[in-house]
């Protein structure tokens, strides 16, 4: 691979707390990222905002306000991990689709391929910048349009399954599964309009768990145990 796009759980990055950060995770993903950024591929990476804010659980705020604060939420995660990329060597940059005065800078295609070119890991924070559009189509849309490779789901569960396996222990696991099946037995791999955005683009997508010991690494190289959307 020469190109790939790394969604993080921001839920997973919070470690056992469940909210905030948790340094020695994030330095784990650092270093996985490294590994893959000094043999020379390019990596995105977009963090969901679940570890500070998820607005659609709020029913006394207005639904664009929420998706505003979550829109920074996803912000502040790409800032703090950024940091703790570039303490292990990285080279990083934050782009998000609308101006944040000197916190980021202003997403375009010319701009992330710049810097992929630079060899810096770039994150794209902030979704598609509007509401009503959940980080899951932000990292499909983000994927398509730098022409990424492949799409990295790291959550806090291994792989796709056909129930969940928090309350069903006898959920099944896919090893694969296309994206079509995805969508029609709502598997719930990503939501619903960044799977059709998936399919009609062609995006792969595979998903496996955060914290299996170097799983973004075993993604990329080959050694891999969770579940592949093929489109």
């Amino acid at each position: 691979m020469q190109r790939i796009l790394l969604k993080l759980s921001g839920e997973a990055l919070a470690g056992e707390k469940k909210t905030g950060f948790d340094e020695p995770t994030v330095r784990r993903v650092a270093l996985q990222v490294k590994e893959l950024v000094d043999e020379g591929i390019q990596v995105g990476i977009v963090i969901g905002g679940g570890n500070f804010w998820r607005g659609r659980t709020s029913e006394n705020i207005d639904r664009t306000k929420a998706d505003q604060i979550g829109m920074l939420a996803t912000i502040m995660n790409c800032i703090y991990v950024s940091e703790i990329f570039r303490s292990t060597g990285m080279k990083t940059n934050v782009l998000t689709p609308f101006e944040c005065g000197s916190f980021t800078k202003l997403f375009s295609k010319d701009r992330a391929n710049k810097y992929f070119e630079k060899g810096m890991v770039v994150f794209f924070a902030g979704g598609t910048g509007h509401p009503y559009f959940s980080t899951d189509t932000g990292v499909v849309l983000r994927a398509i349009e730098v022409e990424a490779e492949v799409i990295l789901l790291a959550k806090a569960v291994d792989g796709v399954y056909d129930d969940d396996p928090k309350t069903n222990a006898n959920a099944k696991k896919y090893d694969a599964v296309t994206i079509n099946e995805v969508i029609e037995k709502n598997l719930q791999v990503v939501d619903m309009t960044a799977s059709i955005l998936a399919r009609d683009n062609k995006m792969p997508m595979w998903v496996f768990g955060l914290e299996e010991e170097n799983s973004i690494v075993n993604a990329v190289k080959g050694s891999f145990s969770g579940t592949k959307v093929l489109v």
